[in-house]
């Protein structure tokens, strides 16, 4: 790698727009922003001509099952992890890794052995402890505990809700797992955030309204995410952002959506047009798991696989629509980051990590920087992992 990457003529979003310029990166950071090419001497640059393409911040996908998800209709059906190229191909330059259904035979060290395979690999990667079920299953031995005592470790994720699949936690059991998290992360400066899986169930947000109403819970402890799976849990859930928490809307693939299901660029730009906090809207893939179909009896009836490339297909559609760059942006980068606390990632600005995405004349990433390292160019990987092809 050359000492630095100059990129010219750039039309930055960061995610808000701040027109054409010139980008410095160097020792995986963003150096420095300007309006003409900074003078440079006596050191090895690569120059990059953008032309006016469209560069924007890395995305962040805060709900990855990077271990692979499934295994709901036998073992055979657990998905392998994973790779690289699956995350950087879609734009995607940081990952918040988590386990499922399967908190039993997938563990928290085997999920903290992939997200610190990815760092190394050259992505930015988190986890959540815990899983679909209480008692959660941690590595130290408590939520709290593994907040504090893991790096990684952000909070606790995906805690499943209003599902046949969860252990049908009552309201002060997951009181006491928010409770965990908020304290852990005072604690330790990081997102402290509860991040529960939502299924169809009747119940819908039942108990997180219960825990905003009975307890002195900060509401942005509550992520509750899969809210545009139905139409009524989709209505129930802005309710909940307008009382101050972050809800995280599913990038399900078109494909596999289910009748009632509000699609995530209906729902971006249902929530965009009804003027509701920004800031409080997330999206993220589910990439890597599983995408099961039940009957009324519980019995998977089909199944299919989420990618984190859902992302990369809602921004173009946001796009091509006419959305604001910045508003279609914001719930993929800098929304997700500062909800988790990642100061270095989801802006271009002075001092934050270079992951950079290009974006080509179809909305689609082009290029992509990670750490200031190239990992796609010309929308072909550049950088594998270390098991692909």
């Amino acid at each position: 790698m050359p000492a630095l990457t100059l990129l010219l003529n750039a039309e930055v979003f960061a995610p808000q727009p701040l027109g054409r310029r010139c980008v410095l990166v160097g020792g995986g950071q963003i150096l420095a922003i300007s309006e003409r090419p900074p003078t440079l001497a006596g050191v090895e640059v690569e120059t990059v001509d953008l032309d006016g393409a469209r560069l924007v911040p890395g995305l962040i996908d805060l709900h990855v099952h990077v271990t692979g998800g499934g295994g709901e209709a036998g073992p055979e059906t657990a998905a392998p992890a994973p790779s690289l190229s699956h995350y950087t191909r879609a734009g995607v330059t940081s990952v918040v890794g988590l386990l499922g259904t399967d908190d039993t035979t997938r563990t928290t060290a085997g999920l903290l052995r992939q997200v610190r395979a990815l760092r190394r690999e050259g992505l930015g990667a988190w986890a959540w402890t815990g899983g679909y079920h209480l008692p959660p299953t941690t590595l130290t031995g408590s939520v709290r505990g593994d907040i504090a005592h893991l790096s990684e470790v952000i909070g606790f994720g995906e805690l499943a809700l209003s599902d046949h699949r969860s252990s049908q936690p009552t309201v002060h059991e997951v009181a006491r797992v928010a409770a965990d998290c908020h304290v852990g992360g005072l604690m330790t400066g990081k997102a402290g955030v509860l991040h529960c899986h939502m299924g169809d169930g009747a119940r819908g947000l039942g108990l997180l309204r219960d825990i905003l109403d009975t307890t002195e819970i900060p509401p942005r402890t509550l992520h509750p995410t899969h809210v545009n799976r139905k139409r009524a849990l989709w209505e129930e859930s802005l309710v909940f952002a307008e009382r101050g928490s972050t809800i995280d809307v599913t990038a399900f693939p078109p494909e596999f959506a289910e009748t009632d299901e509000v699609g995530a660029a209906e729902a971006v730009r249902a929530y965009v047009a009804g003027g509701l906090p920004l800031a409080q809207l997330t999206v993220s893939s589910d990439g890597g798991g599983c995408l099961p179909h039940f009957d009324a009896q519980g019995e998977m009836t089909r199944m299919d696989f989420a990618t984190s490339g859902a992302l990369a297909d809602l921004l173009a559609d946001l796009l091509d629509g006419g959305m604001a760059p910045e508003d279609a942006l914001a719930p993929l980068t800098s929304n997700p980051a500062d909800l988790l606390r990642l100061h270095a990632k989801g802006r271009i600005a002075p001092g934050a990590d270079a992951d950079l995405v290009v974006l080509g004349d179809d909305h689609r990433p082009r290029d992509v920087m990670a750490r200031g390292r190239w990992h796609v160019r010309g929308g072909e990987p550049v950088v594998r992992g270390t098991f692909e092809a």
